[in-house]
């Protein structure tokens, strides 16, 4: 048996697991169908435009232990009327036992990785049971997004330092 200890007393992570899963939890679920029951009959005559937004925020909870955030937004239109409106925040408490090197991809590739099948299930069981076709989202690459995010910071860190004309 793997003897975890408590969060802020790591010394040596080489005998650790790199990633520990302290909580997982809905922070924030909203959904909203405005336009219900009539869109019902719309929705069946035709499928209904959706946009879909991914986010991952983080908050630091106490020494190697962080709050990962992810947060999903779902839009649903036909011809320009809401059909309805999904936003959810899934929360999990990650102690993350790597250098300081580490930290941010393990925080923004790998904990959210490991917090989008459930996020995804949350999506989908709210819009069945809410009367509507379940959303059935694919995989998200935070991979893509991590290194999307670090390139904007880079040029963003760029353009305040260089001089002002």
């Amino acid at each position: 048996m793997v003897k975890i200890p408590k969060a802020g007393t790591i010394e040596d992570t080489d005998n650790l697991p790199p990633i520990v899963i302290n909580a997982q939890y809905i922070k924030d679920l909203s959904f909203e169908a405005p336009a219900a029951p009539g869109i019902f009959k719309v929705i069946q005559q035709k499928a209904p435009d959706i946009s879909i937004s991914v986010n991952v925020n983080s908050n630091i909870f106490e020494n190697n232990v962080y709050e990962i955030i992810l947060v999903i937004a779902a839009h649903a239109t036909i011809n320009e009327e809401t059909v309805f409106l999904l936003e959810l925040e899934y929360g999990g408490v990650f102690t993350l036992n790597c250098g300081p090197e580490s930290i941010n991809p393990l925080a923004y590739i790998e904990c959210p990785r490991l917090l989008f099948p459930f996020a995804r299930a949350i999506l989908s069981n709210t819009t069945r049971e809410a009367g509507f076709p379940p959303l059935m989202l694919g995989t998200v690459d935070f991979v893509a997004m991590f290194q999307r995010e670090t390139e904007n910071r880079k040029v963003d860190r760029e353009e305040a330092s260089s001089p002002q004309e």
